[in-house]
């Protein structure tokens, strides 16, 4: 997949690009994530990429001639896939979405910075625009790394292990059940004799039971609407007013 990303300091990415699991990825040639400075392409003899908002108002707002050219060539370069623009006004991100854009030959993610950017740049090349949440940022770059971390674990061989995207947080409409590792003990705290007897049976039951109660206990919205037996809401509940009560 190839990813190119538009800021206006693409500098931000240096580390993001070069480090742990993104780094070994592009070293690797398994995705080609590239940052890309938006200035260049801008017509003013001082190479300006914002200017006063019309109609007034407090900051500036991203021109929208610099954004346009600066897709339209990466267009003919060969970037395909969606358009993405960073936005604090567009649909949150969940993991659904983060599947389905891995399914992409590539992306374009725009970063806004001062009070956003030119409508008319959004009506013409975005094709989409995604929040991370209700805040707001002081610039895209943070947002578009998270969406390309996100999006980059769903490319074959980046995680090593295909198993990983299968068993985590949101990929059934669940939160993951808690994990463990060395030591056994730890100030007092053991860990589940489950997890040690090596009967993978119990432990499949035990990891969905816990990651049905994590998720009651910190997402009530999502426990309503995942997909369990009554059987199975009937334990989690059950097993919430026990930890309450005691």
């Amino acid at each position: 997949m190839k990813i190119a990303i538009l800021s206006l300091f693409p500098e931000m990415f240096d580390s993001f690009l070069t480090t742990s699991i993104i780094g070994r990825a592009r070293e690797e040639k398994l995705i080609d994530i590239r940052p890309v400075d938006i200035r260049p392409y801008s017509e003013k003899k001082h190479k300006n990429t914002d200017d006063y908002p019309f109609g007034g108002g407090a900051g500036m707002v991203m021109m929208c001639q610099p954004i346009v050219d600066c897709v339209r060539d990466l267009r003919a370069q060969g970037y395909n896939g969606r358009c993405i623009y960073m936005s604090p006004r567009g649909k949150a991100l969940n993991q659904q979405k983060v599947v389905e854009l891995a399914q992409e030959d590539g992306l374009i993610i725009l970063c806004g910075h001062y009070e956003g950017v030119d409508q008319r740049a959004i009506d013409l090349v975005v094709d989409e625009e995604i929040s991370l949440g209700d805040f707001v940022l002081t610039g895209g770059e943070l947002a578009a790394m998270a969406l390309t971390d996100a999006v980059a674990r769903y490319i074959p061989g980046v995680l090593g292990s295909d198993e990983s995207t299968g068993e985590e947080s949101f990929t059934d409409g669940l939160l993951e059940y808690p994990q463990y590792t060395r030591p056994r003990v730890y100030e007092g705290m053991e860990v589940p004799e489950v997890l040690l007897n090596g009967d993978h049976a119990k432990i499949r039951k035990w990891r969905r039971e816990q990651s049905l109660l994590t998720t009651l206990r910190m997402r009530p919205d999502l426990f309503e609407t995942a997909q369990m037996t009554d059987k199975e809401r009937a334990a989690a509940i059950k097993a919430q007013e026990d930890e309450t009560c005691c």
